[in-house]
């Protein structure tokens, strides 16, 4: 990230924290436009991704810039959305610790599109397992099934979510992606009866009308000339959509429903619901002579008829008559015209809303990882993805807004805590002293909302129960009495005369986080108590769609208490949420949306400041900035900035922290700018880093030209320095070619001298070739296998030899295991290629020890010398490794310490460059656990140990670190570092090191 500061004045800075005037809201705008204007749509505030939807195609996103960024650390290169999906995934392989990552922003702003871009990124860039394609298939394809029935098309955006996602992503013990759970919040089920001026119903009706064959359209009563001919597609008066769009998504969506596993008579049923929806709609009313309501289009009810499962005249009667069950007793009561068609709307809500539910249900049934043995391991870990509505203020702001505001204002004390908390955190363990941050602790107004008895929520279901004429109007004259006092709440009767032109009279406003937002309270009562009279509930339990018929259960009908009104259930899924939230480590994405014209290279400030506000980001860059602005490990600040200082280049020999103290004291870093913790320098000032690398630009061209001994103009140099990099190449090339040959050459020895010939020329070709194929994989030696093979009679043919050659068979077995094991994984497997694994590692003394102790158990199979660690003190007690035929022996000299079946085996860890081998097995007292051992010859250990075991796929390769539980929920960690020679000691911090 440094290295583009140079570049700052034109690109503006990649971090928010590096802004210099950070409380300025036009600096911060001024930096987005910048970026903006080169096409460098991400930009950080320290650990938070901000997202500039550039509505177009960039080259960014191909499988070569996922390797760019797999393994790097979060700020050595570029901000990007593949940076923050690779830094939570190495947290959740590294430490053990379940993930999420929170996406959120203006309807447009590309929240589903950041969402897709994380998925395709583990799906594409984690290990696999054997059975993890269909898995990642389905994740994948999870995504146009929702949209398809989830998104519409409104003013603000083409393929906008009208409902909040949360996904979980889960990932085995290596990092492979095996499953996932989704769950969804507040779906927009008045759209399906009404949509705004300009806008669409959800997709799924438009896609089946432009799309579906005529036999099935027939078989639905659907007509696909004109879907303006019905009544829910027409509310929004919303000019036709392309129908080569909707054609293109509808195949998409069919090629989803296939992976994810439905077939062909679920699709279908699931059609005919959808379809059920529109002849719903379609479905007119009239009065005759007596004021009576009646149906007037007996075809549509026909086509429910048959695409429900339901009787017709059952159906009739319950869209015009009311049932009340009162003291067991029945009364059934026509409904007036306008009753009527509120009962029709409000089937097709709940028969919508429902069925949504229900495909959300089967989604997660095909993405279930089914393993239960493993699940119950405790060796998989998740993250997670809410890809949520952000805050929304339109001309009309109604119930939907109401939720989705409070959901945001909910979100928003979580986003300061969690920062607040994770700064916190950092300093305390780098030994920096934490000073209290003033900030916005919008508490207050999610009481305001949520509080029991007294909050508008309370207070709204309140109205919605209470006996006699409760109204709209009664609703907000209630808030006006119990509120009327907050200084977060105001009415038109409650406000000064200025305030009072700005709010009707039938409209609160509340005072947000981000801004004021006025509530028109119509339509507030009946989209909370959302009910489904009873009579249409009995029709519909009665279905035989087997869609409808999981829909609408017959508890319902002799369950007695009120259903939880809408707000409410909202309020608790959203508790719900907030607990699993609580439970991960965050990571945000912040998703702003440049112009309301979908127009790539256009950003409109007044909007864009609009969400700036209303995303809270110059409050979270507030707190961030209240301590330091920048913060790296002192390995990186010196790696970087060493040239600077004549004592710390071009190598420091020392301690890290003294090399640090050593260049800073040198650069007359002033005490005020700069602190140093235990592994970090915190410095408090952009502009302080900001002359450092100006320094640094400065010194580069001084540093060629003293490496090179003598100043030369630019073009000698180039021309100098292409000879010179020509030379070592050639020179490398060779060197790599003979070192090749040499290790080939003593390969075929070593294979030569164990290799028997003693059988037929035929028999032995057909042998080896079985091995070849396997070697041609795994090894390095398939050259040297094929030299062989071309010199047979260079071989005697002796029954010494046979003998050999089928011991060296099982040699070769061990070695392609050792290979699928270790190969990429460990740094010093390629040196342990050309050793041959022995039967045993113990001497003699030790054989002896144990001799007398074997009788008592079956036949020893290998055996090795070990180092164990204890999980308390981590000392250090020698052992000897016994691999038995049914299980594990740890012996200390002739007494046995412990016996490890193999069934109860889970996994085996090794570290990615160390001889530490760890191994966690079922315990009789707890759930699981592990033991930590020291092995000189740990490939081999380990590979005898997978094989015995057949447990090759449970050995996991560790990089940094190993968390394990010790008693009472305390936690143990064992760190591994790069160093000169092998040393395992136990750090002031209590932790056992392993340095390799």
């Amino acid at each position: 990230m440094e290295s583009a500061l140079s570049a700052r004045d034109r690109v503006g800075v990649q971090d928010f924290l590096l802004l210099e005037n950070y409380t300025s809201e036009a600096a911060f705008i001024e930096n987005l436009r910048r970026r903006y204007r080169e096409n460098l749509i991400y930009t950080y505030i320290g650990s938070v991704l901000v997202s500039v939807n550039p509505y177009k195609e960039l080259e960014i996103y191909s499988k070569q810039h996922m390797e760019r960024y797999r393994g790097v650390n979060f700020y050595e290169i570029s901000p990007h959305i593949f940076a923050l999906a690779d830094n939570s995934y190495r947290a959740v392989r590294t430490e053990r610790k379940d993930q999420c990552i929170l996406i959120s922003g203006e309807s447009g702003a590309g929240k589903t599109e950041a969402s897709k871009k994380i998925l395709q990124y583990y799906t594409t860039m984690c290990p696999t397992r054997n059975n993890t394609h269909s898995i990642r298939e389905r994740l994948l394809q999870s995504t146009p099934v929702l949209e398809a029935f989830g998104n519409a098309k409104t003013l603000r955006n083409d393929n906008s979510s009208r409902f909040g996602k949360y996904m979980d992503v889960q990932f085995d013990y290596k990092g492979a992606p095996i499953g996932g759970h989704i769950l969804n919040y507040l779906l927009e089920k008045s759209r399906v009866v009404h949509q705004n001026h300009g806008e669409r119903n959800f997709h799924i009706f438009y896609q089946l009308l432009e799309s579906g064959h005529s036999e099935l359209l027939r078989r639905l009563g659907l007509d696909k000339t004109n879907p303006q001919q019905y009544h829910y597609l027409v509310k929004g008066n919303c000019p036709r959509v392309s129908s080569i769009s909707d054609k293109n998504s509808w195949k998409i969506v069919s090629k989803a429903f296939s992976v994810i596993g439905f077939n062909e008579e679920e699709v279908e049923e699931l059609l005919k619901v959808v379809a059920s929806v529109l002849h719903l709609g379609n479905t007119q009313f009239g009065e005759d002579e007596f004021g009576e309501t009646h149906i007037t289009t007996d075809t549509q009810i026909k086509f429910l008829s048959e695409l429900l499962g339901v009787d017709g005249s059952f159906l009739s009667e319950a869209l015009t008559h009311k049932k009340i069950v009162a003291k067991g007793e029945e009364m059934i009561g026509p409904l007036s015209l306008e009753q009527a068609l509120s009962a029709r709307d409000a089937l097709a809500k709940a028969i919508y809303g429902r069925t949504f539910t229900w495909l959300v249900q089967k989604i997660n049934q095909s993405l279930a990882f089914q393993d239960e043995v493993y699940y119950t391991s405790k060796c998989s870990s998740v993250i997670g993805l809410l890809d949520i509505y952000g805050f929304e203020v339109f001309q009309n702001n109604s119930f939907e807004q109401f939720c989705i505001n409070y959901c945001n204002e909910k979100l928003q004390q979580l986003f300061i805590e969690l920062t607040l908390k994770s700064e916190q955190e950092e300093y305390e363990a780098e030994g920096i002293g934490w000073e209290s941050v003033e900030y916005f602790n919008n508490k207050v107004i999610c009481d305001l909302v949520e509080e029991k008895f007294k909050g508008i929520i309370a207070i709204l279901d309140e109205e919605c129960l209470r006996p006699g004429e409760a109204s709209d109007i009664t609703f907000l004259e209630k808030l006006e009495d119990r509120l009327g006092g907050h200084p977060h709440f105001v009415t038109h009767k409650l406000a000064n005369g200025k305030t009072r032109k700005a709010l009707g009279r039938d409209e609160f406003r509340l005072l947000h986080y981000a801004g004021e937002v006025n509530y028109n309270v119509n339509g507030f009562l009946d989209k909370n108590n959302d009910l489904l009279y009873r009579n249409l509930k009995e029709v519909m339990c009665q279905s035989e769609n087997q869609i409808v018929k999981e829909c609408f259960h017959t508890d319902e009908l002799t369950d007695q208490r009120r259903p939880e009104t809408a707000a409410t259930q909202f309020k608790l899924s959203l508790a719900k949420l907030m607990d699993i939230l609580m439970s991960k480590e965050p990571s945000y994405i912040r998703c702003i949306k440049p112009n309301d014209g979908k127009q790539p290279g256009r950003f409109e400030e007044v909007l864009v400041r609009h969400q700036v506000k209303y995303l809270g980001l110059m409050e979270n860059l507030r707190v961030r900035r209240a301590g330091f602005a920048y913060r790296r490990s002192f390995e990186a600040f010196l790696q970087r900035y060493k040239p600077l200082c004549p004592d710390t280049w071009p190598n420091w020999q020392g301690n890290l922290s003294d090399g640090v103290s050593t260049l800073v004291r040198h650069l007359n870093y002033k005490p005020e700018e700069y602190k140093l913790g235990r592994s970090k320098i915190f410095i408090r000032f952009p502009k302080t880093l900001f002359l450092t690398e100006d320094a640094l630009e400065i010194r580069k061209p001084s540093i060629g030209e003293k490496a090179l001994g003598f100043s030369v103009n630019n073009h000698t140099f180039v021309c100098l320095c292409l000879s010179v990099v020509i030379v070592i190449q050639s020179w490398w090339r060779g060197v790599k070619g003979r070192r090749r040959a040499t290790r080939r050459r003593q390969a075929a020895d070593t294979i030569r001298k164990s290799v028997c010939v003693c059988v037929s020329h035929t028999y032995k070709t057909h042998v080896i070739g079985n091995f070849n194929k396997n070697l041609v994989k795994y090894t390095y030696t398939v050259e040297a296998f094929w030299k062989i093979q071309e010199e047979p009679s260079r071989h005697t043919h002796t029954h010494k030899d046979w003998v050999t050659y089928i011991l060296f068979s099982a040699q070769l077995e061990q070695k392609v295991v050792a290979s699928g094991i270790f190969r990429g994984q460990k740094d010093n497997y390629p040196q342990s290629v050309p050793r041959l694994f022995v039967g045993t590692r113990l001497g003699l003394f030790h054989q002896i020890l144990i001799s007398e102790l074997l009788k008592l158990f079956e036949y020893e199979l290998y055996g090795v010398a070990v180092t164990k660690y204890d999980r308390r003190g981590f000392r250090a007690r020698p052992r000897q490794l016994l691999l038995m035929a049914t299980g594990v022996i740890l012996v200390q000299e002739s007494k046995i310490k412990q016996r490890i079946d193999y069934s109860s085996l889970l996994g085996k860890s090794s570290y990615y460059s160390s001889a530490t081998l760890e191994f966690q097995h079922q315990s009789n007292t707890t759930d699981s656990d592990t033991e930590d051992l020291q092995c000189d010859h740990v490939i081999e250990a380990v590979t005898k140990l997978a094989i015995m075991a057949d447990k090759i796929h449970n050995v996991n390769i560790s990089q940094d670190s190993i968390k394990f539980a010790i008693a009472r929920g305390k936690e143990g960690v064992i760190d591994f570092t790069y160093g000169a020679e092998l040393r395992v000691i136990k750090t002031k911090n209590g932790r056992l090191a392993v340095v390799s």
